[in-house]
């Protein structure tokens, strides 16, 4: 019987384990959807690496449940605006928040 307790505690810790890892990522986030944001994000970057008027290494892009944030420094308004509209031009993005500042 002293066996068997120990067994018991560590086949449900692994159960615990299995089944949070699988079903919940980043602030109750499922694993689809994190793969989906991920896949937004590069797509954005992509975007922005293209575009000549865009420096995409000034500018960091997360996502978050389809929503597209965007900072960093533009070197200008027209710069500013080119980045956001890139970004809500990406399939699957449901928002896009542009916290970009302008260099003075």
């Amino acid at each position: 019987m002293k066996l068997h307790q120990p067994l018991v505690a560590v086949t449900a810790a692994l159960a615990l384990l299995a089944g949070a890892g699988c079903s919940v990522m980043r602030d109750q986030q499922s694993v689809g959807t994190y793969v989906d944001d991920s896949v937004i994000t590069a797509r954005v970057k992509t975007k922005f690496a293209e575009d000549k008027t865009v420096s995409a290494m000034a500018l960091s892009v997360e996502t978050f449940k389809g929503v597209v944030q965007i900072s960093g420094v533009a070197r200008s308004d027209d710069e500013r605006a080119k980045a956001e509209k890139l970004a809500r031009e990406v399939a699957g993005v449901v928002g896009v928040q542009n916290n970009i500042r302008v260099s003075a």
